[in-house]
């Protein structure tokens, strides 16, 4: 009996860990957006993470102006990328992604964390 309950906590605690990894470490997606970098924060309580709004326009009108526009929440896990798209707010970029299966929090409220970040010349 002792030797049945040890093999049924360790398959328990494996497949507790590849579950872990899979929701919480593994790629689902990856790729870039193109957009107005409209907001960037640097928020939370305990562990303070960066927050991000990319505005990205999918008809555009005359004169350049954005007609209809859907929005892309992201997270920055690296404090210097951070400090860089501070610097890139109100600006044109391609950020470059990773979408989790879930969120962590000392990582950021998205399942999207930015790799890096291009700046769009005009």
């Amino acid at each position: 009996m002792k030797k049945i309950f040890t093999i049924v906590f360790v398959i328990l605690i494996a497949v507790s860990g590849i579950w872990f990894w899979w929701k919480f470490y593994y790629t689902y997606s990856d790729g870039n957006r193109t957009g107005l970098l409209q907001k960037f924060s640097h928020k939370g309580n305990i562990f303070k993470t960066y927050e991000g709004e990319l505005v990205m326009s999918s008809i555009v009108a005359t004169g350049n102006q954005p007609i209809a526009s859907e929005k892309f929440y992201f997270s920055v896990s690296e404090p210097t990328l951070g400090e860089k798209l501070k610097e890139y707010e109100g600006k044109k970029v391609i950020l470059v992604y990773k979408q989790k299966n879930g969120t962590l929090p000392w990582r950021g409220d998205s399942e999207y964390i930015v790799d890096s970040v291009r700046l769009v010349e005009p």
